[in-house]
């Protein structure tokens, strides 16, 4: 797949690690490549076409902590690209 960033970007890196199977919380990411906006990263990679998915879980702490997770699509996702694409919708 054809990417809209280059392998030098914080994305990419975010992205790499996403597919990797790592789950990457914005703690994590600000440490690991210096994002300071996970969701704007995340957004990016969504766009060209990959299901980041979010997970909200309490830590020991009682901090709560959302995770990003790189999975495959839900059905549902599937079927609203095909409807979109029916409709004429394109990105």
């Amino acid at each position: 797949m054809k990417f809209n960033y280059s392998k030098e970007t914080k994305t990419f890196k975010l992205q790499q690690a996403l597919q990797n199977g790592d789950v990457v919380t914005a703690s994590q990411a600000e440490k690991r490549f210096g994002i300071k906006n996970i969701n704007a990263e995340v957004s990016r990679i969504r766009q060209n076409g990959y299901a980041v998915y979010t997970k909200n879980r309490t830590a020991g702490n009682g901090v709560k902590v959302t995770e990003y997770v790189m999975g495959d699509a839900s059905r549902e996702l599937v079927a609203l690209g095909y409807k979109a694409k029916q409709l004429g919708i394109t990105v």
